[in-house]
């Protein structure tokens, strides 16, 4: 039961807790933070301090129960507060992972709204010792980005030969005969990994989601065409044993046109109603995207992560429901947040293979000691064991059985 009303909360029997500026009595007191009670947007200075080792803020003083504002920190976080303030969008306007208080105050890597969270109850049963509760398991999900299905086949002659020219012109001769032998039927597509990677979530009972690109061809979109029946095949293919998302293309992040538009084109090829996605390039501007993908009757999102580093975004493993600052009102919209993306270890934090799987499992491990969500984005390419990604085949089914 919540009350504003004292009379009620001092008549009340059971395990008590008060939000407030200052305790009533003996209860179980958490001094409270101005940014819950304010309207609008601010700019708040944070100074981040510890608690039994934890970065935290919003400090609550000594008479408090817990040293700070675990609600409105948690909800200065997982609200992404941070991005609605003015800030310098990087090359592809995204909000940069340096401008976060993860970021500078180093707790990227830790998702301390869970662990707060965890924190929390165990002060709650020293002071109730009859509280019941309830244990929650972990899950891990594996999610991967179609954003270019074939690396040589089905891309129509001006592509294939402009790819041949280019090599040519770079003189990538293995390329070329690779690009060859492949357009001959000789060998297959080294992009084309679906069938591994639907052996492997069968095999091991593996939670996992495809999102495929199908926007209009552009310097930022290049897969194969959604009017080619090969590709169309594929995805209905993949939906046969797996959830299919939509990746709405690099400009659609801003326009709810081009979503409505390729929402409805992948509808049409698989005949299911599309309810998750994922925006190509992670172009993310929040609330604009959120609210697009409101509009078509999107319900889950998994975008919210970094380009150039790994960690949890939004501070917590746990998915949550979008709470739009714009109009103060939580969304129906449930956002997935990732902790690691293949490209983010391999090409943008220049990590080897070793480093990149001890950097997974040390995130992973993370997650586990919450018994939260571990949320990985790979591409189809990247079990393609070419020259770029050898071995990581075996990384990432170590990730997902250990």
């Amino acid at each position: 039961m919540f009350t504003t009303k004292v009379d009620e909360f001092v008549a009340h029997n059971g395990p008590k807790i008060t939000y407030s500026k200052t305790a009533l009595g003996t209860e179980f007191f958490i001094r409270s933070h101005d940014l819950l009670f304010e309207q609008g947007i601010n700019d708040i200075d944070i100074n981040v301090a510890s608690w039994d080792e934890v970065p935290c803020f919003f400090q609550a003083g000594e008479t408090s129960s817990i040293p700070f504002d675990i609600f409105a920190a948690s909800f200065y976080l997982i609200s992404r507060y941070e991005e609605y303030l003015p800030h310098v969008k990087d090359m592809h306007e995204r909000f940069p992972v340096e401008e976060s208080i993860a970021y500078k105050n180093g707790f990227l890597e830790k998702p301390v709204i869970d662990i707060w969270a965890l924190k929390f109850l165990e002060q709650l049963k020293n002071k109730f010792p009859n509280y019941e509760y309830s244990n929650r398991e972990f899950k891990l999900i594996s999610t991967i980005d179609v954003d270019t299905a074939f690396a040589y086949k089905h891309k129509g002659i001006v592509r294939t030969v402009g790819g041949f020219f280019n090599d040519f012109v770079h003189f990538r001769f293995l390329n070329i005969w690779n690009r060859l032998l492949t357009l001959l039927n000789f060998k297959k597509d080294h992009f084309n990994t679906f069938q591994e990677l639907l052996k492997i979530k069968t095999e091991y009972s593996v939670t996992t989601l495809f999102f495929f690109l199908i926007g209009d061809y552009t310097t930022f979109d290049k897969n194969i065409s959604s009017a080619n029946s090969k590709f169309k095949s594929l995805i209905k293919s993949v939906a046969d044993y797996a959830k299919i998302g939509l990746q709405p293309s690099y400009f659609s992040f801003k326009n709810v046109d081009k979503l409505k538009k390729e929402k409805l084109r992948l509808e049409n090829i698989i005949n299911t109603p599309i309810r998750f996605s994922r925006q190509h390039f992670l172009r993310l501007s929040i609330p604009e995207t959120y609210q697009h993908l409101i509009d078509i009757d999107i319900e889950e999102d998994y975008t919210m992560g970094y380009a150039n580093a790994v960690g949890f975004r939004a501070s917590t493993c746990t998915p949550f429901y979008f709470y739009d600052l714009d109009f103060e009102i939580q969304t129906p919209l449930k956002i997935f947040s990732f902790a690691i993306m293949d490209i983010s270890l391999k090409e943008n934090m220049q990590l080897t293979n070793e480093e990149s799987f001890v950097k997974i499992q040390k995130l992973k491990q993370e997650v586990k000691n919450v018994n939260g969500t571990f949320i990985s984005l790979f591409h189809n390419q990247t079990l393609s064991e070419n020259s770029n990604w050898k071995g990581w085949t075996t990384i990432y089914k170590n990730m997902v059985i250990d």
